[in-house]
């Protein structure tokens, strides 16, 4: 289990359902020379038969250098690779925390904004993944609950709810809807491209 999508990283190990080892760093930058060393002192080196990793949304850099780890590693062990959204996994240790009720989801973006999103009770998305500026994501959440690192910020800009603040965390794996997961392992980034490249491709995205 792998995720450093965001500020914080962490890994785990896990055998079923049961939590071997794992450690969570909140770190801001240097993910990618953490990760490798932090997943070697798993045990066995954090070998196992599937391997899931954080799609984002969250930094560009963070999760580029987690999916890159988690396919190299899939390849070197001929693993299975599956991927699941940051505030997917926000929003289950929120309900952990809180009990079965609707939560919303506020993260750090880019330039400003803040990735947001929506979930029933039972983990199910309510409201698709948006970057918002500040303002916007107040106005349009609805759910008297929100969880992230932006919850507290939301819930007083509009001046009623109950905050979370919560960091993804590789170690809470077990919280994640069996539905969370996808084999589709393309980036989420939440975000229209911040620039075009010659041709008219899509630049780096946040």
């Amino acid at each position: 289990m792998i995720d450093s999508a965001t500020e914080a990283c962490s890994v785990a190990l896990f055998n079923g359902g049961e939590l071997l080892a794992g450690e969570f760093r909140m770190l801001g930058r240097g993910h990618a020379e953490a990760l490798v060393p932090m997943i070697a002192a798993l045990p066995d080196r954090g070998r196992a038969p599937r391997i899931v990793v954080a799609l984002g949304p969250g930094s560009f850099t963070g999760v580029r250098v987690g999916l890159a780890a988690g396919r190299a590693l899939a390849l070197a062990w001929g693993s299975e690779v599956l991927g699941y959204s940051t505030l997917a996994m926000v929003a289950a240790i929120a309900r952990d925390q809180a009990g079965a009720v609707p939560i919303a989801v506020a993260m750090t973006g880019g330039h400003g904004e803040w990735f947001t999103a929506s979930f029933t009770a039972d983990g199910a998305t309510s409201r698709a993944l948006a970057s918002q500026r500040p303002e916007a994501a107040a106005a349009g959440v609805r759910e008297n609950l929100v969880a992230g690192n932006q919850a507290e910020a939301l819930v007083a800009a509009r001046a009623t709810g109950t905050a979370l603040p919560i960091w993804p965390d590789a170690r809470s794996w077990p919280l994640l809807p069996h539905g969370a997961l996808t084999a589709d392992i393309r980036p989420l980034y939440g975000r229209a491209p911040d620039a075009r490249l010659p041709g008219g491709k899509p630049g780096p995205q946040s």
